[in-house]
């Protein structure tokens, strides 16, 4: 049983907000031109912008020929060499084919076209090296949340403060009020309260007695405990979740965009039909400067330009579609692989709930002679001084109700029991109904434990006047988003929470889950995704914790809720809801499937073409102005097509029937 205690006696002033809760610290951040991928980006990004007005505009090629040589160098270098050491590795892969494909744009006086080329590129490179720096700073901010020192009891009982690194098995560790515990162990004599939800996701702050385990990096309430260490530093749960993270994100096989999965054979092709066209009309004795040009034309018009653009406009547009409204998709192939899912799996805890507890109800007891609103009054007037979040909970359910606490005097707080203090006369204790009182109170507080919730007994003058039922309070858009994903995926989403089966139970069945999995530590969460992976899904894992993260990194898409998220959730994460707005997420699934359509629709068109320039090209003689326009209205046509995903129309369509059907058929592709 959670009851209500406070770290100190001195409560904010009266009318003052609560404090919000606890969450992790932060960390250092990596800074974007920190990246030498985003370095060469910018600058390639810079010359092109400060070259494109004056080559538009017809000025002389001194002035923008050297502006976009510049672009081609700081760009392309990097993506080219990357590709010349694919090449090395017997492996002809994009990246050496962009640039390839740039230069012989820029050798037939196509600059313009070969730079944008390599600036897309570029950008790409540096937005994905940037990504892999930010996780890196969340897990290694993560590792903050442990102590440095910790204070170890000797053998005579003198206390000692060591670095944490050094404490071993069988050690006793001192914890005193508001210190965070040190090492992962068990209790051996005190009585607190934990707040542990960075381990489990758990809401509300865990009693914790002796016998209890207690985990490294937790914050420790008002009660002072004795622990002794059970596992070394580099094994305690906090270091695993670090390590979870850094193996699902070196581990997890990266989608490929639709393009990369035939770059192989489209690359050698494209390559040897060139060099067989420049080489063989030579051994015939033909003229090199038509041939060169008839060579150059035909990497121009096959040249992935067209298909390149086919896939990223559409996928780019979804992705500032979203973001308009508050979805953060972190790049084209998270877009694509959205619309993959077949599978969901929510977190609970600030997922499909709110995070903070709420009073649901107020209940007065026989005998004891009081209104449903005097009870809460008492409660809130006695609670105020607090700072625990059942203390906060309660303060603010007499404030909703137009209801202002009562100064009180004599505060005391006591591990594990509540709050006693002196209200307009009369005593009023606030805790636990087993702790506070011998009397029967009837069957109330075990019904309300039953349905889930923290059930608080409110004592006036000795006699029980009335229990508070407290909960965190689901989400307003849970159930229906719940219906949304289970609709688009054709299978019911599955909860994986910290929290205790009996709470975990009751909300699921609010919402219409039927697979819950309750009391997961954080590599319980990270093998259920993986279970779900291994028998062919494509998993969608929703959360926002610390715990969540290595279960957001393991799954084939992971979303994190931006608001409450933690650090190392968001930046674990493959998309965030920027505003906790949980019904955004089945839209920007729904968005992406559309995104699909239009890249196959767009690769149809794009291939079309390219077919018919090449086989003009090979068959009879392709000038080459009509073979450039030819290439280049392609490409803005499957531009422009991808661009009608920018409308808000495209986000607010509900998902079609059939996006359950092709959801069913994305995970066989």
């Amino acid at each position: 049983m959670t009851s209500v205690l406070s770290a100190d006696t001195t409560g904010p002033e009266p009318g003052a907000p609560s404090p919000p809760p606890p969450r992790t610290p932060p960390t250092v951040r990596t800074r974007v031109l920190a990246v030498p991928e985003a370095r060469w980006a910018l600058a390639a990004l810079l010359l092109f912008l400060l070259a494109l007005p004056a080559y538009l505009l017809g000025a002389p090629a001194w002035l923008w020929g050297p502006l976009f040589a510049l672009t081609y160098a700081t760009g392309g270098w990097e993506p080219g060499w990357a590709g010349l050491c694919a090449l090395r590795e017997k492996t002809l892969d994009v990246d050496l084919l962009m640039v390839v494909a740039a230069l012989g744009a820029a050798a037939i006086g196509q600059v313009l076209d070969g730079a944008l080329l390599i600036v897309i590129f570029a950008t790409s490179g540096a937005l994905e090296a940037i990504a892999t720096a930010r996780t890196a700073d969340s897990v290694r901010g993560l590792l903050d949340l442990a102590p440095a020192t910790a204070t170890r009891l000797t053998d005579d009982g003198a206390e000692e403060t060591v670095p944490t690194g050094q404490l071993a098995v069988g050690d006793t560790l001192l914890v005193r009020p508001g210190e965070h515990i040190g090492a992962d162990g068990r209790v051996l004599d005190g009585l607190s309260e934990v707040d542990q939800a960075t381990i489990t996701g758990e809401p509300l702050p865990a009693a914790k007695k002796a016998g209890d385990e207690v985990y490294a990096g937790t914050l420790n309430g008002s009660g002072a405990l004795r622990i002794r260490v059970e596992r070394d530093a580099g094994d305690s749960v906090l270091a695993r979740i670090v390590r979870l993270v850094e193996e699902a994100s070196r581990t997890k096989a990266p989608t490929q965009l639709f393009i990369e999965k035939v770059e192989q054979r489209y690359s050698l092709a494209m390559v040897s039909a060139t060099v067989a066209l420049f080489a063989v009309p030579l051994l015939f004795g033909a003229a090199l400067q038509p041939t060169l040009l008839r060579a150059m034309t035909f990497m121009i018009v096959a040249s992935p330009c067209a298909v390149v653009l086919a896939t990223m406009p559409p996928l780019l547009s979804a992705i500032a579609n979203a973001g308009r409204h508050g979805v953060l998709v972190k790049s084209a192939v998270v877009m694509e692989r959205l619309g993959q899912t077949d599978t969901v799996a929510l977190d609970k805890t600030g997922t499909l709930t709110e995070g903070t507890p709420r009073v649901t109800r107020v209940l007065t007891l026989p005998g004891g002679g009081h209104t449903e609103e005097t009870v809460l009054r008492l409660a809130a007037s006695a609670e105020h001084p607090s700072e625990h979040p059942l203390a906060r909970a309660v303060v603010a359910a007499a404030r909703d109700r137009g209801l202002t606490p009562a100064p009180a005097a004599d505060f005391t707080a006591t591990p594990g029991t509540g709050v006693t203090a002196t209200v307009e006369g009369r005593t009023v204790a606030v805790g636990s109904p087993a702790r506070l009182t011998a009397d029967d109170i009837g069957t109330a507080p075990g019904t309300l434990e039953a349905e889930g919730c923290t059930t608080v007994l409110v004592v006036v003058d000795g006699t029980p006047a009335g229990l508070l039922s407290i909960a965190d309070r689901l989400r307003t858009d849970a159930a229906a988003t719940v219906r949304d994903l289970s609709g688009l995926t054709g299978r019911t989403p599955l909860l994986v929470t910290g929290d205790n089966r009996r709470a975990a139970a009751r909300l699921a069945g609010e919402v219409g889950i039927t697979d819950v999995r309750a009391g997961l530590l954080p590599q319980d969460k990270v093998a259920a995704v993986e279970e779900l992976r291994g028998s062919g899904h494509r998993v969608l894992m929703i959360g926002d914790g610390v715990n969540d993260a290595p279960a957001l990194a393991a799954a084939d898409t992971g979303v994190a809720m931006g608001r409450t998220g933690s650090d190392l959730a968001l930046e674990s994460a493959d998309a965030v809801v920027v505003h906790d707005e949980l019904a955004a997420v089945p839209r920007v699934v729904a968005l992406s499937r559309r995104a699909r359509r239009l890249v196959k629709q767009n690769l149809v068109i794009a291939g079309t073409v390219i077919a018919a320039l090449v086989v003009w090209d090979l068959a009879a003689t392709l000038p080459l102005p009509l073979g450039v326009a030819g290439h280049e209205g392609s490409t803005i046509l499957v531009a422009l097509n991808g661009l009608r995903l920018l409308t808000d129309r495209s986000w607010n369509t509900p998902a079609a029937p059939a996006a359950a059907r092709e959801g069913a058929r994305t995970h066989t592709e």
